[in-house]
């Protein structure tokens, strides 16, 4: 990597952590405009994750009621009533300039506001079209309500996420709210825009929450047909295996333990101060609840701080289980820049992944109050005065700055 490329540690945390320095450098997506209709979780993820990257993203807030969008950070907010006809046309006037709209409704909602992809799309054939939901665009469950426990467990993947013998336990909202929601539609908008450098035209992209969570989960489809992988709870990946799994030290702390290949597991088993010889096989799959209470016994031993000085920089693949707050101070973290603080004091992760040119840049504001840059952005677009304030009077759009 070239010298005029290379980015030092202490380069990237002045970039990720001062969104109002001067730039350094152009962000990837810089001039592309995003509409993000205001909704829940995936839908403010995925424009997060275009703001961070570069875009200009206008959410689109109800003119009642304050912001939920808790991942606000780098987007500006116009506060439009959809309910009305001089709302709906305030949106698709936005749309003829945009590049982006994501939509976080139920199927047939935007079609009912005259807002759906066969209107918007024909005023703006560049328009890459984002609708996010649940269940999908067709299908009997299409118009079902749910939530990321009901999307995961549709696609099948919940089933896995148990230990033997018990219930399966959604790992919060992750999986298909962000995972299959969030980033997937992050992702096909950026390759829809990419696409649309060859063909001049847009698209749709119709992301299922369901469908995404099963996408990016496919690895444990493919391993299933797979040596070691019987039920649940007794693979090697999910915690069946002793040596890949969480044990309690002394003084009540979590380590984890992934110590896969055999030479990181003899690493682990010396540095424990365990004997192989007195250790049934690795791989003996009938002895691994033996193997499994040698190890804990050891580790519940040691206090966490003791096996992170036995561990430190170790193949045994042994480390600590950190809360947000230990792993925004964490060591290597800080070194990395890979947490940044916002506005009003909070850690937050840096945007990931790293471009070596054009790196995101996370905005240190946690968001923009509902309706705060009504007039800016319509001005932007192209509304007089006039009509602004026609708009304003009608109570169709409004201005306000609403504290959560």
């Amino acid at each position: 990597m070239s010298s005029e490329i290379r980015m030092t540690a202490s380069k990237r945390l002045l970039l990720s952590a001062n969104s109002k320095a001067i730039q350094f450098i152009e962000m990837a997506l810089k001039g592309i405009s995003v509409l993000e209709l205001s909704g829940l979780a995936p839908v403010p993820f995925a424009g997060m994750v275009l703001a961070d990257f570069g875009a200009k993203v206008t959410r689109v807030d109800r003119t009642k009621g304050h912001r939920d969008d808790r991942m606000g950070r780098g987007k500006r907010s116009i506060a439009v009533d959809l309910k009305k006809p001089e709302g709906i046309e305030v949106v698709k006037r936005l749309s003829t300039k945009s590049d982006v709209i994501i939509e976080p409704f139920r199927p047939g909602v935007m079609e009912k506001l005259g807002l759906g992809p066969n209107i918007l799309m024909k005023s703006n054939p560049r328009l890459i079209y984002a609708r996010i939901s649940g269940f999908g665009q067709s299908g009997p469950w299409k118009m079902m309500a749910g939530h990321d426990i009901n999307y995961i467990a549709t696609s099948g993947i919940l089933s896995y996420l148990c230990r033997d013998g018990e219930r399966p336990h959604p790992p919060i909202n992750l999986v298909a709210d962000f995972a299959g929601g969030g980033l997937t539609c992050a992702f096909g908008i950026v390759a829809a825009l990419l696409e649309r450098e060859k063909s001049g035209l847009g698209q749709v992209v119709d992301v299922s929450m369901t469908e995404g969570s099963a996408y990016v989960s496919t690895f444990a489809y493919v391993m299933k047909s797979m040596m070691f992988f019987n039920k649940p709870g007794n693979n090697l990946l999910d915690t069946g295996a002793p040596f890949y799994d969480c044990y309690t030290t002394k003084d009540g702390r979590h380590v984890a333990i992934g110590a896969l290949e055999p030479q990181f597991y003899e690493k682990l088993i010396e540095g424990l101060g365990l004997d192989s010889d007195d250790l049934p096989s690795q791989l003996d799959i009938e002895k691994w609840p033996e193997l499994r209470k040698s190890i804990s016994e050891k580790v519940s031993s040691y206090t966490m701080e003791e096996l992170n000085k036995i561990f430190e920089g170790s193949d045994a693949c042994l480390t600590p289980v950190l809360t947000p707050e230990e792993a925004a101070q964490h060591p290597h973290n800080r070194a990395n820049g890979s947490f940044f603080k916002t506005d009003d004091g909070q850690d937050l992760p840096t945007p990931a992944p790293r471009l070596s040119r054009t790196p995101a840049q996370a905005d240190t504001n946690p968001g923009s109050d509902a309706g705060q840059h009504t007039r800016e952005v319509l001005s932007e677009y192209g509304f007089t005065k006039e009509e602004i304030e026609t708009l304003e009077r009608k109570n169709v759009v409004n201005e306000r700055s609403n504290k959560l």
